[in-house]
This record gives structure tokens, sequence and C-alpha cells, in this order.
């Protein structure tokens, strides 16, 4: 982990502690930007957006009131996904237009959420603060992060490539973004700031 960058080192723990696997750790791919980027939306309030519930009930470490938000089990879904043509993952996120400006994303299951996010921002919609995008298999997630590490948008991202990733991961990460962000003095690069 000493080879990582200080302010990503923590996170990296915790989501090595997720899944059991140290190996993991030089397959974190991020953007410079993410760890700031990511703390002064948590630290703002800022809805934390999933896109399954095992993230949701994943977050333990709630404050500030950082709503989190999963809408793959809303009524209107399945219909979305049908006229879409698409999965109900994918659908799920067109429903994230009105809390997405600002927001950070946690994608740990589905690829096509994470393409479907990709689409929606190339296409002019609202950009998140941050994304962690560790959508996890072997039906398009490695596509899916290699598509968020080559973004033109230049959203700040966390992602692990290839195959593995999964909600355990997501939420992990941002467990450890929010337990950073609630203390007080300190900045994300660990200088203590008065």
């Amino acid at each position: 982990m000493s080879s990582l960058p200080f302010d990503l080192q923590e996170i990296a723990i915790r989501v090595v502690h997720a899944c059991g696997m140290p190996e993991i750790a030089p397959a974190l791919s991020w953007s410079p930007a993410f760890v700031s980027a990511a703390l002064a939306a948590l630290r703002a309030g800022a809805p934390i957006l999933v896109d399954v519930q095992m993230i949701a009930h994943g977050i333990i470490c709630r404050q500030k009131g950082n709503q989190v938000l999963c809408t793959v089990n809303d009524p209107r879904v399945p219909s979305l996904a049908i006229n879409l043509g698409t999965t109900r993952s994918a659908a799920a996120v067109s429903l994230w237009h009105e809390w997405l400006n600002g927001a950070l994303v946690a994608i740990g299951n589905a690829p096509t959420a994470l393409f479907y996010l990709l689409e929606h921002l190339a296409a002019g919609g609202p950009q998140p603060a941050a994304i962690i995008g560790f959508p996890v298999g072997f039906v398009s997630a490695v596509e899916a992060k290699e598509a968020l590490i080559s973004h033109p948008g230049n959203v700040p991202y966390l992602t692990l490539r290839g195959c593995r990733g999964g909600s355990a991961m997501a939420a992990a990460a941002v467990n450890a973004l929010l337990d950073i962000a609630a203390r007080p003095g300190q900045s994300e690069t660990g200088v203590w700031v008065y």
C-alpha cells in the first residue's frame, strides 16, 4: 500500500479488507482529483447515489446528512428498462437526474449502470463530483471501467481494473471516504489544518 499516494492508502486498505485480496492494490486506478473531490462533496452534504441496495446497506458511516439513494427498486424502473432497451440497473440511473449534480456515485455491481451514466454525462447531463466504479463480472465489467478511465468528461474517479469489483468493495470505499470526511482538522492529504 505504501506505493499508493497517501490520500488513497486508507481507502485502498478498506477496499482490500472488503475482499481479502491484497493483490488488488496495484489494479486500482484513479484520477488525481478523486479524493479531494469526493471529500469536498461529502463534507458539503452531497447525496451518495448507488446502483444496488447492497451498497446502500453496506454504507455504515452515515453523517452530515449525506442521503444514500438507490433507485433500482423504483416502480418505474421495469417499464423504463423496456422502453430504453436496457437493463434495470441502467434504467435506474436514468432516474438520478435531480440528484446527480455534485453527488458521489458508487457503482459496484452493474457495468450497464456505469455505461449508462457515462453516456448521460457525454450527452451533457449533470456531472457528479466523483465516481467510484467497481462493477464486477466477466461481461462488460472490464470495458465499463476502461470507459470510465478514458471518459473525456474528466469526472474524478476511482476504479479497479479487471473483472474484480463488487458492492462490498464499493461500499468500503464510500465508508473510508465518509470516515475521513468526518475527521475535523485533517485535510485529505493527512496534513493537519487549523
